[in-house]
């Protein structure tokens, strides 16, 4: 069980998979008030920094599910890294499905709503597992402007303009569920560059040891390709951002 080989190449040297910097993911724990203790699930948990730091800085406690064999081994070796063994366990694993043995005040899934077959499904999941008052996190892309042609939209990541939304609707859709919108806390220009930039030295490093493997091909043409694509897109079309739901 694996991600496509491509983002296990891709965001290798990642420590946060998504336009968040470490400062936005600080602000967004800090905007949370969590309690020393509190437990959090958290699906789609990559190389593990959010519980990680979050453990470090608030006393957290929890659980991270994630399907990249790689991420899950940095995400261990990163909570060895910040002293917090004895707080958080990350999976190896399939989070779709996944309901917490135990009931938790945070669930969240940032950045990998696929788990659920879309926002609403994850939500409906993280549900499974959240405490009366608890807190879900979901973390989705949005349009910072409609894309004129679908050709844009595909060059943004999606298959079609319908896949997001403008932000005031995006934050509707919570409402039509039933939910508050408790707190956000959006990526910047800034989020984004890391994200997306940082991919493309790590893609060039990688080209240099890896020069006869058979994927090399593939790497070498998405390298061409996506600063370009990313300038032109992504970067104009896109955001992204971190929402606090809590039920009525």
């Amino acid at each position: 069980m694996d991600i496509p080989r491509i983002f296990n190449i891709t965001e290798s040297a990642h420590r946060i998979h998504n336009p968040f910097t470490p400062e936005k993911l600080a602000t967004l724990g800090a905007a949370l008030r969590l309690d020393s203790g509190i437990r959090m699930l958290d699906l789609g948990s990559g190389s593990g920094e959010m519980l990680g730091t979050w453990a470090r800085d608030y006393g957290i406690v929890g659980v991270g599910i994630d399907m990249s064999r790689l991420f899950s081994k940095q995400a261990k070796l990163r909570a060895e890294e910040l002293g917090v063994t004895d707080q958080v366990v990350f999976i190896h694993g399939d989070a779709a499905g996944y309901v917490a043995g135990e009931k938790v005040g945070v669930a969240a899934c940032l950045g990998a709503t696929w788990i659920g077959g879309g926002v609403v499904g994850t939500i409906e999941l993280l549900a499974k597992s959240l405490c009366t008052k608890g807190i879900i996190l979901i973390g989705e892309p949005y349009w910072l402007q409609i894309p004129p042609t679908e050709d844009v939209a595909k060059g943004c990541g999606a298959d079609s303009i319908s896949d997001f939304l403008m932000l005031p609707e995006l934050l509707a859709s919570f409402d039509g569920l039933d939910f508050d919108v408790v707190e956000m806390v959006l990526a910047d220009q800034e989020g984004w560059d890391r994200y997306e930039a940082a991919k493309w030295l790590t893609m060039r490093r990688w080209l240099e040891s890896n020069p006869d493997d058979d994927f090399a091909k593939d790497v070498r043409a998405k390298l061409t390709l996506e600063p370009k694509r990313y300038a032109a897109y992504t970067r104009e079309y896109l955001g992204w951002g971190v929402f606090a739901l809590m039920a009525r």
